[in-house]
């Protein structure tokens, strides 16, 4: 398997950044691209911290703000579709698994789904705020990396309901054991970088991986595209509010 390729695949999906693959991926590679996750979310990371730490100089509202639109710029608001579909599917769903699936198909956003992304904006910008004032690059850093750190932990570990999907592949043909491993390193190479402080992170993302995955069972019974992007957007937010009450 070309590591190149799957890095590749994992960075054109993930981001906006204009790579053009010549050639169709198969599902292999597709399947292998989840294990670079993290490291498009290390890329995304590292280039909110140097925005942040560039625009030191002026108010931290314009800072905070353009850190906050570059950061859905890069990810063409990937993950924030993701979440607008789940929050009206799970709203509207009333607690039926078909209907629920139905209305994450839908591809307009309704009025619930409008309101979950205007508060998680509004929560992130806020917490950017704290973030930038203290500037904890480091931290602003790893909330990306641990985002999508979280998709390889969801995929590896919950069933992907649709049939035919956008993640099917990357169920069907990702390499759970090498997953699991990566997760284990990443968890553990933070700690050891930044220290036991961290650890609150870790165990606040692992407690709501534990919730959100239980939500999404219990409904769906597994995950989908939609889901595993509002998991993305909702660990962020949580991790990025965890920081600034952390300072």
């Amino acid at each position: 398997m070309n590591p190149l390729k799957s890095f590749l695949v994992a960075l054109q999906f993930l981001t906006i950044v204009p790579i053009r693959i010549r050639y169709a991926p198969d599902a292999k590679i597709v399947g292998h691209s989840l294990l670079y996750y993290p490291l498009v979310g290390l890329l995304i990371g590292l280039l909110l911290s140097l925005i942040g730490w560039l625009g030191s100089n002026i108010p931290v509202d314009i800072n905070a703000s353009f850190v906050l639109v570059v950061w859905v710029a890069m990810t063409g608001a990937l993950h924030l579709d993701g979440l607008a579909d789940s929050a009206d599917a799970w709203i509207g769903g009333l607690d039926d698994r078909q209907k629920t699936l139905a209305i994450m198909k839908d591809p307009c956003s309704g009025p619930i789904g409008v309101v979950a992304l205007i508060l998680t904006l509004l929560l992130k910008f806020v917490a950017l705020k704290s973030i930038l004032l203290s500037q904890s690059w480091l931290s602003l850093t790893l909330v990306p990396v641990l985002g999508r750190t979280m998709l390889v932990l969801l995929f590896i570990s919950t069933r992907y309901v649709r049939q035919n999907g956008l993640g099917s592949p990357l169920v069907e043909h990702l390499p759970r054991r090498a997953g699991l491993i990566l997760v284990l390193l990443i968890l553990v190479g933070i700690i050891l970088v930044c220290g036991f402080r961290e650890i609150w992170l870790i165990l606040i993302l692992v407690c709501l991986f534990k919730i959100l995955r239980t939500i999404m069972l219990r409904r769906i019974g597994g995950t989908t595209g939609d889901t595993a992007g509002a998991v993305v957007e909702v660990s962020e937010s949580v991790l990025l509010l965890a920081t600034a009450l952390m300072q």
